[in-house]
């Protein structure tokens, strides 16, 4: 018992310094601070007691498995959260087709400090070898590992009471999975969200057609009618839509040492003929899924799912997408273009379901090792590369929707020898400092596509849509941003760096400049209807039209924070935007719009849980996609591939 008493205490004091240390948890309070010491207390008794029904040498050798089992589970998460900032799922598990690729960045992850997180199992192992021959051969009384496990849930019900204390209906509403750790530790949370998954699966068995009335009546109250000055301003025009790989708005304009940073992007913004829209207040509202939940947002106006990337978890899911929609009313081709391989977050199945025409995948581009880094083909070759492409959707009966997907600027944001065109920043932190170098380089790229497109006769009778994805710098890098900023990076401040650039040019209708609506991903969809001249209430979508009178400038987070023009609710605190000061006595209004974003979630995710859009039939004639009707070529598209290599061996001139 003294051989377990030991481990428990050695594994209780490692968790909660790694809870301190490596995870970015919000604690606020002393009762937060207290839960988050005791709760692994309750995860060590029940799991490291397993143990306790063993006997003699084999008690030992079962302890050290399933602690060394604990340990492996805690530093996985610790390296995922240094990345992603969230933990470990049993929906990011099934994510089997991402680890290639996540797997380049672990490396550049780790610390020589995460060999401390071993030292209790190399004193344990030390221990049981010096003294295992004086173990007595027989078993424990039942009792003992009976009691054990038994204090083990009474520790947990005190803990889980003493968190519904301070944090109401903490299981009920499970928006944020650092609340879940912060009250009631990984792996208690682990044991939650595996039956959750389970829940999920039933959910969609029970789910019924009258399910899907509650949500119909929901997005039909929060509808925003279209603006005339602009409903159907783009009909009949080709879309591109350029997605900007973790960039986030605080680049705009940012001059790092007197040298703007993206002055392409900046020019555009800036445009003194009013060509683009640039929505200043723009946020993403993605979750553990990050780019794969933006592409959900922006084009089915559905959030992603509070565990896991709905790509993963929902790929087989019924989808009115924009895309199909465009496809069944205005005759459009639909493409995707991503140097990267297409089975990354399920694309090459889900784009079937969103009724994508073509994917144009790694296998289409020359993947020539001095054109890739990082995460894929690098963005000057991948746009050069990308051209002959574009010009044969051009060919099609009916205008085109292409969806350009750049990766260079993606962590740990990296570039070749030679391919810097800025200097660092200078914080310490390499992440930072890099994050300004490949930002420059995507910015190099953009302005080289828009100079091809206008060669190519691509630009001028096109809807050219620029977004950011996702942050690219988390929350583990307050230090060095709060040097880049000059300001302290506090809960709001941190939400508020949460803005990624949104623009838009529309043909023949002149922008707005810049416009300062709150706005979010999840706005795109219904926004895009309405110039298209679709009225955007025929479907099932949670956000409203940027250009509409009635837009509604509230932007929810995955997590139930949410930001408006004049207030904001973060981390369960109400700050008041112009002071940056909490707000202590919130109004019933500021209540109500919190219990408002709580629903249209909980709403959201009754849709993806229950694959409710299969019972909705829109108010115009809609064909459910068959995704067996899209192929994408896996038999013959590296003969494609080469051919269009031939095809562009002339553009590639200056990929480098």
């Amino acid at each position: 018992m003294g051989f377990f008493l030991l481990a428990l205490i050695l594994f209780w004091m490692k968790t909660y310094i790694i809870y301190i240390t490596e995870f970015d948890l919000g604690v606020n309070n002393l009762m937060q601070q207290f839960l988050l010491f005791i709760n692994p207390l309750s995860s060590g008794l029940i799991i490291l007691g397993f143990a306790l029904l063993f006997k003699g040498k084999r008690f030992g050798i079962t302890l050290l498995i399933i602690d060394s089992l604990l340990t492996l589970f805690m530093y996985a998460n610790i390296v995922f959260y240094r990345e992603f900032n969230s933990f470990i799922t049993i929906q990011t598990l099934m994510q089997t087709e991402n680890a290639g690729s996540i797997g380049k960045s672990f490396l550049g992850l780790a610390e020589w400090h995460d060999l401390l997180y071993a030292l209790d199992l190399v004193i344990l192992g030390v221990l049981y070898f010096k003294r295992k021959a004086d173990w007595s051969p027989a078993r424990f009384n039942f009792k003992k590992p009976a009691t054990v496990m038994a204090a083990g849930v009474l520790a947990l019900a005190i803990n889980l009471g003493l968190a519904h204390i301070d944090r109401p209906q903490l299981l009920e509403r499970v928006f944020d999975n650092n609340y879940i750790v912060k009250y009631l530790g990984l792996p208690n949370f682990a044991a939650l969200n595996t039956v959750q998954a389970v829940e999920v699966n039933a959910k969609r068995s029970m789910a019924s057609s009258e399910d899907i009335m509650e949500v119909e009546s929901y997005t039909d109250k929060k509808y925003a009618e279209p603006n005339d000055k602009y409903f159907g301003k783009a009909k009949g025009k080709n879309i591109i839509k350029i997605h900007l790989e973790s960039f986030q708005s605080f680049l705009i304009d940012y001059k790092l040492n007197g040298e703007e940073v993206t002055p392409f992007l900046n020019s555009l913004v800036h445009d003194g003929s009013k060509n683009f829209t640039y929505f200043d207040n723009f946020f993403h509202q993605t979750g553990q899924g990050k780019t794969a939940d933006a592409e959900l947002l922006m084009d089915n106006s559905l959030y992603g799912t509070p565990q896991g990337a709905a790509f993963v978890t929902k790929g087989t899911n019924t989808y009115q997408a924009l895309p199909a929609i465009l496809g069944q009313r205005q005759n459009y081709t639909s493409a995707v273009f991503h140097g990267d391989e297409g089975s990354f977050w399920n694309r090459d199945n889900v784009y079937k379901q969103f009724g994508i025409d073509r994917f144009y995948d790694d296998a289409y581009y020359d993947m020539s090792e001095d054109k890739v880094i990082n995460y894929g083909l690098k963005d000057k070759p991948f746009f050069k590369q990308s051209m002959p492409m574009l010009k044969d959707l051009a060919k099609e009966d009916g205008p085109f929707y292409a969806h350009m997907m750049t990766l260079t600027h993606h962590y740990s944001f990296v570039l070749d020898e030679g391919e810097e065109s800025i200097e660092p920043a200078n914080t310490g932190d390499g992440t930072v400092d890099r994050y300004f170098q490949t930002a420059r380089y995507l910015d190099e790229a953009l302005k080289q596509f828009f100079k091809d497109l206008k060669e190519k006769g691509l630009y001028e009778d096109s809807v050219i849509m620029i977004y950011g994805d996702h942050y690219g710098i988390s929350e583990n890098h307050n230090k060095a941003m709060s040097e880049i900023t000059g300001e302290e990076i506090t809960p709001l401040k941190n939400a508020n760096l949460q803005r990624v650039p949104y623009l838009i040019r529309v043909p023949g209708m002149e922008g707005q400049g810049t416009n300062h609506k709150f706005s979010g991903q999840v706005d795109v969809m219904p926004t895009m209807l309405h110039l298209l001249g679709i009225n955007a209430k025929d479907y099932i979508q949670f956000g409203t039209d940027m250009f509409s009178k009635e837009h509604k400038g509230f932007v929810p987070f995955r997590n139930g924070s949410f930001m408006t023009k004049d207030y904001s609710y973060v981390d369960g605190q109400f700050y008041d935007n112009k002071t940056g000061e909490v707000i202590e006595e919130p109004t019933e209004k500021m209540k109500e719009r919190k219990e408002q974003v709580s629903y249209e979630l909980s709403l959201n995710d009754e849709v993806l849980h229950g694959d409710l859009l299969r019972f909705h039939e829109p108010n115009k004639k809609w064909e459910p996609v068959d995704p067996n009707d899209y192929q994408y070529g896996k038999s013959n598209k590296k003969n494609n591939a080469n051919n269009n290599n031939d095809n562009n061996e002339n553009n590639n001139g200056n990929n480098s």
